[in-house]
């Protein structure tokens, strides 16, 4: 399913098999998640982009293939491919082990093709094994609704009681893994998604509400998926001194001013860039001993536009995700 102009509806295409190059792997697609970073792309809100594009990039999938130079993994073996598609390995970034905020990244499903498709290159270093996941369909929301939120809660910090504004595939992951950890989640819902909210409650959020209310205790750290920039001083607001605001998403409307007394007492604004390999094996590992397991609607990769309709306008709970 191709993206041919920026805002048109994705077209379905046939081509030949792709061919891994050398460092590559060729990997048949079992399913891939729908992020709103695809609704981004799609709707030209991310610059530098590459057009036609395969969008998708929460891929779980079985090796068929190895360029030259591969020695693993092996073909047969099941993995993830991530957002963050390649990094370059000697920029300042990741000579630090910052590969998140690299100078020449490639993103899978933006500027190299994605896993809206039956097939799909990626780089080897950046594929993940995924032994012990046996269902392509619930992993597929990790590789990134879990990696992004998995990233956004190192930011956020140690604190107890958590809220997360946006109650959609990012936020339903991070809420299992606190439970698990023994920390209270407060969910911030749009007005109105009763949906919404009992899913949070079902996960073992300690209270449920709308994004303007405020919740019965202080927080010790706001994280922000859904991409509103309206979100940000309401979160302040529902902050305790030393409370940090995390902005998980990789786009989000214009933050509106908002008066300084509701910053001071060192409360800080944090933005999530992309993610490292690290993370993802940290998570990767992480998820199964914490029985995390992702909502999902599945739709065949055919009707990959009307998953993106559904998801812009909230027709489900969890996530989204195509099946060839």
């Amino acid at each position: 399913m191709v993206l041919r102009a920026i805002g048109a509806p994705l077209v379905w295409e046939a081509r030949p098999a792709p061919v891994p190059g050398p460092g590559e792997i060729l990997v048949a697609v079992e399913a891939c998640a729908v992020c709103r970073t695809d609704l981004h792309v799609v709707d030209g809100e991310l610059p530098n982009g590459r057009l036609p594009i395969v969008p998708g990039h929460e891929i779980v999938g079985r090796v068929v293939a190895r360029g030259p130079g591969v020695a693993s993994p092996a073909p047969g073996t099941r993995v993830g491919i991530p957002w963050l598609g390649h990094a370059c390995g000697h920029c300042p970034y990741c000579a630090e082990g910052r590969e998140n905020l690299c100078d020449a990244p490639e993103f899978t499903g933006f500027t190299r093709d994605g896993g809206f498709a039956t097939h799909v290159v990626a780089d080897a270093a950046f594929a993940f094994p995924l032994a012990g996941f046996e269902d392509p369909v619930a992993a597929a929301p990790l590789m990134c609704a879990g990696l992004i939120g998995w990233r956004s809660l190192r930011r956020a910090g140690e604190g107890r009681r958590i809220g997360l504004y946006g109650f959609g595939a990012a936020a339903h992951l991070l809420a299992q893994v606190l439970v698990w950890q023994g920390r209270e989640v407060y969910a911030f819902t749009r007005a109105g998604d009763a949906g919404a909210r009992a899913l949070a409650l079902r996960l073992g959020a300690v209270w449920a509400g709308g994004s303007e209310e405020r919740p019965p205790e202080l927080l010790d750290a706001a994280i922000l998926f859904a991409p509103v920039g309206a979100l940000v001083p309401l979160a302040l607001r529902a902050l305790r001194k030393g409370g940090r605001v995390v902005c998980g998403g990789i786009h989000m409307s214009d933050i509106p001013s908002f008066p300084y007394e509701i910053l001071w007492e060192e409360r800080e604004i944090l933005s999530v860039a992309n993610l490292t390999r690290a993370d993802a094996v940290e998570f990767l590992d992480l998820a199964p001993r914490a029985g995390i397991r992702a909502e999902t609607s599945v739709y065949p990769l055919r009707r990959a536009n009307e998953a993106l309709d559904d998801l812009r306008r909230g027709r489900f709970q969890g996530a989204a995700v195509l099946v060839p």
